[in-house]
């Protein structure tokens, strides 16, 4: 973390200095906004942590509930998600507070009696080498009270206005706030509208913004019902502060999931087959015989609970929209989009996989940078059609897989003696989320070539960032302080690109090309950062060398590594890195880095690689920002 750029403040370095003319924000609606967000859950506040550190435009967020959310229902925070969080600074707290899940235990009926259940596996909740967060369970609602901290530290001072519930968005086909949103007050009902360029709506599976743009959930419910409960109980249970997967033999089936804390657990209660003439009866199934369900399972360990923190019933059922804005399939190519959808507001699924809250926190961390680009006049606003091209297809793979996932998760085991009655063996069940593992972590996206993601002929520089996946960070030393620290932790939300230059075995070519970037009136770095701007606010420059790092000289390096930023003109020594050989395999190694000719890994705002190329191909990288970037001047 870097402060203190424009002289000492005392104080917590994480709270910003307000942007200029900043005013304290009404809580009442205001006319005019350049950015609306509808609704507070995950990807609400994601969208709005990101937005609220821009002053150039005006950003708003709207929330029917009369308060922050205090008890939220999803838990699970992948490693992917954690990533996401350490870009706002805010890994290192989620991660202490949460419960880590390093391991998951696998429990069956007992061949020597089907009556009880028995352990017959435990296997890494995720491979080892996917990424260095952990994958955490820690309440919904604690997780956005971090970003919505974030967000009143922010120069803006960003705070939602509670109590007003959409119920009608227009779009008008010009005007500079073409879209008008009308809110209902929920204390009084009376109506106010506020204008706004673009309005987003992450107004959950219910949404109003989804409905006017005429958007549709298309899918089934699998008539199949779970209850959930976060209880505080008695058990003999030895794995209950370890994921389980729980098969009775005649009982039904239990996720178990412990929670933060050290006592808290999670329940998912396989309660069967729904009837649809009794479906009413089913939501309302009482909390007492969840348990009830949840004892006979655990048989012949017991159960006895003591506090149920909160608890529900629901259907899995998986839906999606077939396009995430409200641009028309046949007008995509004469038509911008003015408003968007995330979240549950365009996918539902079941809780099963763990990944309905982290992809919708990706589907905004996707928007945001965008807008920002966008509103700022940094990007062509044709970028914004690559959010619903992007993120649909991801949330369509979400519910194929779900579909399976919840399908043998609610399946009873194979009686051996009743081969006849189907079922699912235990083993496949373990073998099924071994394979799963990359997905329910949160790295199974992997978007296509295209405007935003560079075509593979250069792959093999960097074997170990693929391209169009998210940028997998390895240890390195920081060259000025000797500083250890992970590569892919000094990327911020912040909406810069970043460009992760790897040197060649003589560091020849990795300096002709800094010196290039820093000099050349062709390079990105020269035509799309505005005078006024810092050196770094669009495109993000470092540099990895091969040697140790007491062999690089900081007097030597290029101009364009030691960037003088601020109303001193400071220079800034955090942008050089060296190999951290303390550990063994170095980065070149890990990520397959070519250590003859080196590597340029571009890589996006939201930190996935967007291309891989020689550090000499110096029109390929022109040509790739000249895709959407405006010139700066």
């Amino acid at each position: 973390m870097q402060y203190y750029l424009n002289g000492y403040k005392f104080g917590d370095p994480e709270v910003h200095a307000a942007a200029p003319g900043f005013e304290t924000p009404s809580k009442d609606l205001p006319e005019t906004v350049d950015v609306l967000i509808v609704g507070t859950g995950p990807a609400g506040v994601v969208l709005a942590a990101q937005l609220s550190s821009f002053s150039g435009f005006t950003t708003c967020i709207v929330e029917r509930r009369n308060g922050p959310l205090e008890l939220g229902q999803a838990d699970g925070v992948s490693s992917r998600s954690v990533e996401m969080m350490a870009a706002f600074g805010l890994s290192t707290k989620l991660i202490q507070e949460a419960c880590w899940i390093r391991e998951t235990v696998f429990w069956r009926p007992d061949p020597q009696n089907r009556m009880h259940i028995t352990r017959t596996g435990r296997i890494d909740d995720a491979a080892n080498d996917l990424s260095e967060m952990p994958h955490l369970i820690v309440n919904q609602a604690r997780l956005q009270q971090y970003l919505l901290d974030y967000m009143e530290k922010s120069p803006t001072r960003l705070t939602p206005n509670y109590g007003f519930e959409a119920v009608d968005v227009v779009v008008a086909d010009s005007g500079e706030y073409p879209v008008t949103v009308t809110f209902k007050s929920t204390a009084d009902g009376s109506e106010r509208q506020v204008r706004a360029k673009y309005v987003v709506g992450t107004d959950g599976a219910r949404s109003a913004v989804r409905r006017a743009i005429g958007r549709d959930l298309h899918g089934d419910a699998a008539n199949h019902a779970w209850g959930v409960m976060d209880i505080l109980a008695e058990t003999n249970f030895p794995d209950i502060r370890i994921k389980a997967a729980i098969q009775s033999a005649n009982e039904g089936n239990i996720l178990l999931i412990p929670r933060e804390g050290g006592y808290l657990v999670r329940l998912y209660v396989d309660l069967g087959e729904v009837d649809p003439a009794r479906r009413e009866d089913i939501r309302n199934t009482p909390p007492e015989h969840l348990i009830e369900v949840a004892q006979k399972v655990l048989h012949p360990y017991t159960l006895d609970v003591k506090d149920i923190t909160w608890a529900s019933v629901y259907e899995v059922g998986q839906r999606v929209t077939d396009k995430f804005d409200d641009v028309p399939a046949d007008k995509v190519d004469s038509q911008l989009p003015r408003v968007f959808i995330a979240g549950d507001a365009c996918h539902t699924h079941s809780a099963k996989a763990g990944q309905g809250m982290n992809v919708s926190m990706q589907d905004t961390f996707n928007l945001g940078w965008k807008l920002a680009a966008v509103l700022e006049g940094r990007a062509d606003v044709s970028l914004l059609k690559t959010y619903s091209a992007e993120r649909q297809p991801v949330a369509q793979e979400l519910i194929d897989f779900d579909k399976e996932w919840s399908a043998i998760m609610g399946s009873p085991p194979k009686d051996p003696n009743h081969p006849e009655r189907g079922g699912v063996d235990p083993e496949e069940l373990q073998a099924y989320f071994t394979k799963s593992g990359q997905y329910t972590s949160g790295f199974g996206t992997h978007y296509p070539a295209g405007p935003l993601i560079g075509t593979a002929e250069h792959q093999e520089l960097a074997t170990g960032f693929g391209i169009g996946k998210r940028f997998h960070s390895a240890p390195v030393v920081r060259v000025a302080d000797a500083k250890p620290l992970h590569l892919g932790h000094v990327h911020r939300a912040d909406g810069a690109w970043r460009l992760y230059a790897f040197a060649d075995a003589s560091a020849q070519r990795l300096e002709q090309f800094l010196t290039w970037l820093g000099e050349s009136a062709e390079s990105p770095l020269q035509r799309y950062t505005p005078k006024a701007a810092e050196p770094d606010s669009v495109i993000d420059v470092r540099a990895i060398y091969q040697q140790n790092h007491r062999e690089v000289q900081i007097d030597q390096l290029p101009a364009v590594l030691l960037p003088r930023k601020g109303k001193f003109g400071l220079i800034d020594y955090e942008k050089v890195f060296s190999p951290d050989f303390t550990i063994g395999a170095d980065i070149f190694d890990e990520r397959g880095i070519n250590r003859s000719e080196g590597a340029l890994v571009v890589v996006r705002p939201d930190q996935y690689v967007a291309h891989v190329l020689p550090l000499d191909d110096y029109d390929a990288l022109t040509e790739f920002f000249a895709r959407y970037l405006l010139e700066a001047n």
